[in-house]
């Protein structure tokens, strides 16, 4: 079955680069036309929409601190009117890792940061494209990830529980808006390769030893989430609500 979003509108929250970049193409490819927020680096967020622009859809990019409610608002508001008045699909990708710190050496701004980065910017853009979203069909889709599932890495606690509260809030959204049509799933990546998050907060080493531990020997690609992705947005994923898709080439299942 061919996957077709023919006629409908998505909003890819840090849609400029990495999983969201590829997101955001995989979107367009398959005819929506897309809204992609980016909170630095215009310039690639500038290229992707022009991508977009290239495969004949259309693409609108808007800088935007996911941690802002007023921001959010109004840019999803802006957002909401490009595409023609409605949103028909939420991918929220925005998130960080913003450092690495010990329970017993970390600040109470860099604990607030990270949950507002990772959790409250998925409630604000969840709660700001919701109204935008017709009854009778929507789709959310929400960035956890594996660190949700064991922890993760050394000094990755703050992540790991904001991530692992992204998927608590993924299981609740979907019951509540459920009678309106609006499936709610999650993706939680392991390693994936040529992103900004492994480029900034881990090593070479470190990158090959995660490789030795996953079974299918590899690290994965933005385009493997983004298909994941495709997926849950798709008719192909319409009975499936409440799921957390694990890519981790099998470091982790259930």
């Amino acid at each position: 079955m061919e996957i077709s979003l023919s006629g409908k509108t998505a909003v890819v929250t840090g849609g400029n680069i990495g999983i969201g970049r590829a997101v955001s193409l995989a979107f367009a490819r398959c005819g929506a036309d897309v809204a992609l927020t980016y909170y630095s680096h215009q310039n690639e967020g500038e290229k992707t929409a022009e991508a977009i622009k290239q495969m004949g859809r259309k693409a609108f990019a808007f800088q935007l601190d996911a941690t802002d409610s007023s921001q959010v608002n109004q840019v999803v508001g802006r957002a909401a009117e490009a595409l023609g008045g409605h949103i028909d699909i939420l991918m929220n990708n925005a998130g960080h890792l913003v450092g690495r710190s010990s329970i017993v050496d970390m600040t109470d701004e860099h604990w607030f940061q990270t949950i507002n980065v990772n959790l409250t910017s998925t409630f604000f853009c969840t709660r700001a494209v919701l109204p935008f979203m017709s009854r009778g069909w929507g789709r959310i889709i929400n960035m956890s990830s594996l660190a949700a599932r064991n922890g993760g890495g050394a000094g990755a606690t703050a992540y790991a529980a904001s991530k692992s509260a992204v998927i608590a809030f993924t299981y609740g959204l979907c019951k509540e808006v459920a009678d309106r049509g609006i499936t709610v799933n999650a993706v939680a990546p392991g390693l994936i390769l040529d992103t900004p998050f492994h480029e900034t907060f881990n090593t070479n080493e470190g990158i090959k030893a995660a490789i030795n531990s996953i079974p299918l020997k590899r690290g994965g690609t933005p385009d493997d989430v983004a298909n994941t992705v495709l997926y849950f947005a798709s008719e192909l994923g319409s009975f499936i609500t409440g799921e957390i898709a694990e890519i981790n080439g099998g470091m982790y299942f259930t």
